[in-house]
C-alpha cells in the first residue's frame, strides 16, 4: 500500500479572545495508506476537527508539514478529497437527486453521465425510492446519507468525515454504520474520521488513532483486526470487539479523567 496522506510533526496554535496562544495540536504524525479507513478519537479540545482541516488545506499548520497524495497541502484544498461535516449541508429546496447532482454539475460533467452517477450512489445508499424528496420529508439519517453521496458524486480518493453522526440515535446510526461500510467497501475510498463515540470507531475503522489531551500528540494506534466485511449488529457482541474497545478505552478514560 502507499500513503495517501502523511502529517509530519503537525502542530496548530490559536490566539484567544484575550491575546493568550493556545496550542491545540501539539506534536502528531500519522500516515494513511490508500483505501484505510481510520477513525481519531480523543477528549474534546483535543484538536481532532483541526487535524482534519488542515488535511483539507482549509488551515494551515503552524509548524510540520501535512501532505495528501504524495503533493505537500499549501492552504489550497487538495483535489479529490470529499468532506462530510457535522452539520446538515444538504439544500433545501433541491430534491435529492438534485442535492447528490450538485456537484457533478460545477464540474460540468455530461448529463448522461450524471444520471447513472447519481442512479448508482441512490442505490448504494438506499435512497432511489426518495430521488424526488427534499431535505424535509427525509428523516435525520436519510439526510446524512444524502449529504455522503454529495461528497461521493465527484469521486474523491480521500473522504474525511467529522462527527457524522453525532446527532443521531443509536438505532439510525448502527444503520448507517453498515451503509457506509457497504459503501466503501465498493467504492474504496481512503477514509479519515473523527468521532467521540469508541464503539462507532472500532464498528468501521481498520485502525483507531487516541489522541492526548492538548496540546495532543498520539497516544495509542490500535490496529482493528476484525475482518471486512462486518455485520455491525453482530460485531458488538463478539470478543474481538470487546477486547478492542478495552485496550482503548484503559487509555482513552486516562485522558478523559485529565481533562475534567
Amino acid at each position: 500500500m502507499s500513503a495517501m496522506i502523511e502529517l509530519r510533526h503537525v502542530s496548530k496554535s490559536f490566539e484567544s479572545k484575550s491575546g493568550e496562544i493556545v496550542k491545540a495540536v501539539g506534536d502528531v504524525s500519522l500516515t494513511v495508506e490508500k483505501g484505510e479507513f481510520v477513525c481519531i478519537v480523543g477528549p474534546s479540545g483535543c484538536g481532532k476537527s483541526t487535524i482534519l482541516n488542515m488535511i483539507a488545506g482549509f488551515m494551515p499548520p503552524t509548524s510540520g508539514e501535512v501532505y495528501v497524495d504524495g503533493a505537500r497541502v499549501d492552504r489550497d484544498v487538495p483535489a479529490s478529497l470529499g468532506y462530510i461535516f457535522q452539520k446538515d449541508t444538504v439544500l433545501p429546496w433541491y430534491t435529492v437527486r438534485q442535492n447528490v447532482g450538485l456537484g457533478l454539475k460545477f464540474v460540468g460533467a455530461a448529463r448522461q453521465d450524471t444520471d447513472k452517477k447519481i442512479d448508482r450512489l441512490l442505490r448504494l445508499a438506499h435512497l432511489s425510492n426518495f430521488a424526488e424528496a427534499y431535505p424535509h420529508q427525509l428523516s435525520g439519517g436519510m439526510r446524512r446519507r444524502v449529504a455522503l453521496c454529495m461528497s461521493l458524486a465527484v469521486d474523491p480518493n480521500i473522504l474525511l468525515l467529522d462527527e457524522p453522526f453525532g446527532a443521531l440515535d443509536t438505532h439510525t446510526k448502527t444503520h448507517l454504520h453498515s451503509e457506509l461500510l457497504e459503501i466503501w467497501r465498493e467504492l474504496g475510498q481512503t477514509v479519515v474520521m473523527i468521532t467521540h463515540d469508541l464503539d462507532e470507531a472500532v464498528t468501521l475503522a481498520s485502525r483507531v488513532i487516541v489522541l492526548s489531551t492538548p496540546p495532543s500528540h498520539t497516544l495509542l494506534e490500535e490496529m482493528i483486526d476484525i475482518p471486512y466485511p462486518r455485520d455491525v449488529f453482530e460485531l458488538r457482541q463478539s470478543s474481538q470487539f470487546t477486547a478492542h474497545i478495552q485496550r482503548v478505552w484503559k487509555v482513552l478514560g486516562n485522558q478523559f479523567r485529565a481533562a475534567a
